[in-house]
């Protein structure tokens, strides 16, 4: 066959289209399973940072094993049911009405008492924000908090996933004083709000913020029944 026909090179352009597919098709097929484990670890670190732990991808799963002392399901009667807290898909739970959801719950040992760490799934101005918040025993008062972003503008929204803005969460309150969950404010400049229950919101980043405040706000309303039974 001529090499400098028509019909030659376009077999061989479609046998080196097939090989490459072939190729990066086995080679996301063997990364797979190392991709869904790099996964996992950050997750676990996520749920430490929550409760104030800085772990690295290296000793992330020993500190988790060690801290982590307890996980389950919850539904929003506060009941428990069957499932893996870890694996649940908050963003699939977020899209079902709160009386379907399946609500994780991951119990810390910290100092000799129990921090409750619950996940967060909810929308930011450019996408997707999630994190995990965690209580301390009296299910009340915040212990810590981590949120993080999928496209939020750096330097504006993105600055949720900064220690600078979580830290604010560190000892606030999501209930009032006469029991009623009030939850957290994220409040702008001109905004006011108890003390107890506000956090500054990001300069610039007010959607963002506000996306943050809903997103607590809803998933802390479907635990309220277990917050309850909790007291």
């Amino acid at each position: 066959m001529d090499r400098n026909s028509n019909v030659y090179t376009f077999i061989y352009a479609s046998v080196m289209v097939i090989l490459v597919a072939a190729i990066l098709s086995v080679a996301a097929f063997n990364l797979k399973p190392f991709q869904a484990k790099n996964i996992e670890i950050e997750k676990k670190q996520n749920i430490l940072a929550s409760v104030n732990i800085a772990a690295t991808a290296v000793d992330a799963e020993q500190i988790y094993s060690e801290k982590i002392v307890n996980s389950y399901i919850v539904n929003s009667k506060g009941d428990l049911v069957d499932g893996d807290a870890f694996t649940v898909d908050m963003k699939k739970e977020r899209a079902k009405k709160v009386e379907d959801r399946a609500l994780p719950v991951f119990e810390c040992q910290i100092d000799g008492s129990v921090k409750y760490i619950l996940p967060l799934y909810g929308a930011g101005l450019w996408g997707p924000i999630w994190g995990y918040i965690s209580l301390q025993d009296d299910m009340n008062t915040i212990y810590g908090a981590t949120f993080d972003h999928q496209g939020e503008t750096p330097g504006l929204g993105a600055e949720i996933s900064t220690t600078i803005f979580q830290d604010q969460f560190k000892g606030k309150s999501i209930f009032d004083q006469d029991g009623t969950l009030y939850s957290i404010i994220v409040a702008k400049s001109n905004e006011t709000a108890p003390a107890e229950h506000k956090v500054d919101a990001i300069s610039g980043g007010t959607i963002t913020s506000k996306g943050l405040q809903t997103m607590i706000e809803d998933d802390l309303a479907a635990y309220k029944a277990f917050f309850n039974q909790k007291k």
